[in-house]
């Protein structure tokens, strides 16, 4: 089988109201699934609070070891947005306002007729050497620095950001899955599904119990970026029924 890399990546949630359970995190689960579909992997998820020296190094730790880092969260208005302000100084850059942001904001307010005041006008800070990521629906932009990607936390203007930054990592190798369900334990199952793995361990094979009335069984989720391999491990595994 020929080697391809993969391209792989961390995911940062940044914010209390996540942590202490007011708010639902639907954003991660979203965006690693779009991730899949240009061959991206997502290796790590983490949720950290809105803490300045604990965005910083986890910001600086995962940029190092993987190719893309994607944030969610903390660009806002408020006192406590402190996202952007972090990435600068992880990465040692100032932070001013960033021309082309704040004509966006200028533009996106006018229209509304809400006055731009000092708050809203946080939203134009963007780190030194930084792009742009479009945000259609309320004008404020993420922004990309080298491998880090910064996005809104706000659910809908995540994922209109996502759409944008998507097209742009470029259809590489996508990653497919399968899935089968066989209505066997997993002890049951678990030594010939072991030597399976141990056959094709460029294959990620994931094994997840379930219960269904009296039936103990099991869902196997074989993922791969090679659909001709995918199917060759599936007819190993269909023989564990």
């Amino acid at each position: 089988m020929k080697n391809i890399s993969l391209r792989t990546s961390g995911i940062i949630i940044i914010g209390n109201e996540i942590l202490s359970g007011r708010t639902q995190e639907l954003n991660s689960r979203y965006l690693a699934q779009k991730l899949l579909t240009v061959g991206v992997t997502v290796n790590e998820v983490r949720i950290i609070p809105d803490v300045k020296e604990k965005i910083i190094e986890c910001i600086n730790e995962i940029r190092k070891k993987y190719t893309f880092v994607f944030t969610s969260g903390g660009i806002g208005p408020t006192h406590d947005d402190i996202t952007s302000e972090c990435i600068a100084s992880a990465f040692g850059v100032d932070l001013p306002i960033n021309i082309e942001a704040k004509k966006l904001l200028e533009n996106y307010y006018k229209l509304q007729n809400i006055k731009l005041n000092n708050a809203r006008l946080r939203m134009a800070r963007i780190p030194t050497g930084s792009n742009l990521i479009n945000n259609p629906i309320s004008a404020a932009p993420g922004f990309q620095i080298e491998n880090v990607f910064v996005l809104a936390g706000v659910p809908n203007i995540f994922k209109s950001m996502v759409e944008n930054i998507i097209k742009k990592l470029g259809n590489q190798n996508s990653i497919k899955s399968k899935t089968i369900k066989i209505n066997k334990a997993e002890g049951e199952i678990a030594e010939k599904l072991s030597d399976i793995a141990s056959q094709f361990q460029t294959v990620s094979i994931g094994s997840y119990p379930f219960e269904k009335g009296e039936i103990k069984g099991t869902r196997i989720v074989i993922t791969h970026h090679d659909k001709k391999i995918i199917e060759k491990v599936g007819i190993l595994i269909k023989k564990l029924k």
